[in-house]
């Protein structure tokens, strides 16, 4: 007997299971899916909230998780435990974050890594991948709810600018979240597919897509021809948007009040409600010539042209990325026939203005900015599914292609479902003191750990001059051409060393091999990453002790018994840790923590003794 797929929303009988397509934002996140009779995207609406979903994390008491609008009442009492603006810190380190990293009402830990960022709260820390998850689970509880049948798979859309880390950050996001992820997309491409460009098989058409959203901002040239999407260049700043207009405000009242920055930093309450009412400020001044409000005793008061006076150098530097890409591209503003407006941002007025002077052309904003992407990618979902074929999409590469990494971890290279020709590479350094080899495994596969997926070769990176863990420049990057063989090159960019491997195509996978793995790869999708979030913490607790170890050596006549014992005591737990095979990541990391803030003071008082011993010309080890 067979099974007939019922949609209870639309009471139509279902043929196949739906894939949504979500917009993953910086300050709204969305989920839309093509309607099954209509045949045309819609963004998926809750009769009580819309179909914006702000992309805002509250923690409760008792481990309770809320999101979205409910989360968003928390801002101002309760900031400590709030998180927003997550998509900014995909793939970021702390060291990344300069002196943004003040701003956020929330703690971002310093762990002295390249690492990405971790966020605590209260005695747990968080990745911004499973912040990120946490968004990505209330969008698909959303989505299940109004369309009454499970969704498990999805298209995700980021930034074009976004690089292989923030990607891998979003689709593992989606893993924790317990979607399989048929693809990650770029944003300005959805765009197109949103606003009808690309869907007549005849057209032809240059276009350039202007994405300024939250946190992020890109500039995308797509050249479009027979539904095939090439994007010609890409240049922008995963770390520009909105809230930097925000941000802008908040600077400006700040000073017109006589407020030091360092106050507020200390006063995280009264920095929410002035980074709230700054938001206010700048949807209300694009109707309105002028906005005022109280926050305590502090009035706040801007007019438009204040505004825009503030915000042009940053409006400015979006136009720098324009010049770049067009450059890039080898094109002429002539050369557009169509600008294409996308994100809330795109709302400001001067935004609007300078975009079509620049092109010299009207931009395209007659869809709305904050649904757009969404839409597209729905479409995208569509042409997965094998519903269109009016969209050509060009050969991908099965399976992920990566090296592995400290621990046992694969790092992805080359995702699956990469279009093909591609190169695509990353940048790594040595572990250890006076290290002079590297192997470089090679692995194919879903799986967060290399054992779990294929090895298809290794070579060993020899004679990397001997110098201090860190230092030496190692790019590995992998070409696979048309054919599906794969080169893999190692250089150590300061001596030049350089050797690379050649992998024969489909690596003897049949296609059965290729599914299996794929529906491993979802059946321990949860897992996966929670054994990855262990091993990231082991590791980030092993490089802190190896740096406490050698500081303390080399400085030990500039600090005090007291600070030795304190130091010692707090490695001791560090290492007891690590030695009793703990698999629980918050505890390891609140150690970590601890550590670092107890020689933190005296490491800054160190190198305040170092740069005056320089000044005289002396020298500190």
């Amino acid at each position: 007997m067979a099974k007939v797929a019922i949609n209870l929303s639309t009471g139509t009988i279902q043929k196949e299971e739906i894939i949504v397509g979500i917009d993953l934002g910086t300050t709204n996140s969305l989920v839309a899916y093509i309607h099954p009779e209509e045949k045309h995207p819609i963004a998926i609406n809750d009769l009580d909230m819309g179909t914006i979903v702000p992309s805002v994390v509250h923690f409760k008491g008792a481990g309770e998780v809320v999101v979205g609008n409910e989360a968003k009442e928390y801002l101002l009492t309760d900031p400590a435990h709030t998180i927003y603006s997550v998509k900014r810190l995909l793939g970021k380190s702390y060291q990344d974050l300069g002196n943004h990293k003040d701003y956020f009402g929330y703690k971002i830990i310093d762990d002295n890594t390249e690492g990405m960022v971790k966020i605590r709260v209260g005695d747990h820390f968080y990745s911004p991948i499973e912040l990120s998850a946490e968004i990505l689970k209330e969008l698909r509880k959303r989505a299940e709810h109004a369309l009454k049948t499970p969704v498990n798979r999805a298209v995700i859309t980021v930034p074009a600018y976004f690089n292989d880390s923030q990607r891998q950050a979003t689709r593992d996001a989606g893993k924790l979240a317990g979607l399989e992820v048929l693809r990650i997309i770029n944003e300005p491409t959805a765009a197109s597919l949103a606003y009808g460009i690309g869907l007549d098989p005849s057209e032809e058409k240059t276009i350039a897509v202007y994405d300024l959203g939250g946190g992020t901002f890109d500039i995308s040239i797509l050249h479009i021809q027979q539904g095939i999407f090439e994007v010609l260049s890409t240049n922008g700043d995963t770390y520009l948007g909105g809230d930097d207009f925000d941000r802008a405000i908040v600077d400006y009242w700040l000073k017109e009040n006589n407020i030091p920055t360092a106050e507020l930093t200390q006063n995280k309450e009264l920095l929410q409600a002035l980074r709230l009412s700054a938001e206010e400020a700048k949807k209300t001044l694009s109707q309105a010539d002028n906005f005022v409000t109280t926050i305590g005793n502090i009035t706040c008061n801007i007019t438009r042209a204040t505004f825009e006076e503030l915000i042009t150098p940053i409006v400015q530097r979006t136009v720098q990325s324009c010049e770049r890409s067009l450059s890039d591209a080898n094109l002429r503003k002539e050369d557009i026939q169509a600008v294409v407006m996308v994100g809330g941002s795109t709302r400001v007025p001067l935004v609007y203005r300078t975009v079509s002077d620049f092109f010299g052309k009207e931009a395209n904003n007659s869809l709305n900015p904050d649904e757009v992407v969404a839409l597209g990618a729905a479409i995208q979902a569509d042409v997965l599914a094998g519903n269109r074929h009016d969209i050509l999409l060009l050969d991908v590469t099965p399976l992920t292609l990566g090296i592995e990494t400290m621990g046992g971890l694969m790092d992805s290279i080359i995702p699956r479902n990469s279009k093909i020709p591609t190169k695509a590479g990353r940048q790594y350094t040595t572990s250890i003191d006076g290290q002079i080899n590297m192997k470089i495994a090679v692995y194919q596969g879903e799986r967060d750990l290399v054992k779990e997926n294929r090895k298809l070769a290794e070579f060993e990176l020899k004679g990397i001059p001997a110098m201090p863990a860190g230092l030496p420049k190692i790019d590995v990057n992998f070409i696979l051409n048309a054919d599906g063989i794969l080169k893999v090159e190692a250089q150590e960019l300061r001596s030049g060393v350089k050797q690379h491997i050649e992998i024969k195509p489909q690596y003897g996978l049949t296609d059965k091999q290729v599914e299996q793995m794929l529906m491993d790869s979802i059946t321990h999708a949860r897992e996966d990453v929670a054994t990855r979030m262990v091993i990231e913490a082991r590791t980030t607790a092993e490089q802190l002790l190896y740096q406490v170890d050698r500081f303390v050596q080399k400085n030990r006549q500039h600090l005090t018994n007291e600070e030795i014992a304190t130091t010692t005591a707090k490695r001791q737990r560090v290492a007891d840790l690590l030695s009793s095979d703990n698999q629980e990541k918050d505890t390891i990391l609140k150690a970590v923590d601890d550590l670092e803030e107890t020689t933190r003071p005296f490491a800054e008082r160190i190198m305040d003794i170092s740069i005056r011993e320089a000044m005289t010309g002396k020298k500190i080890e």
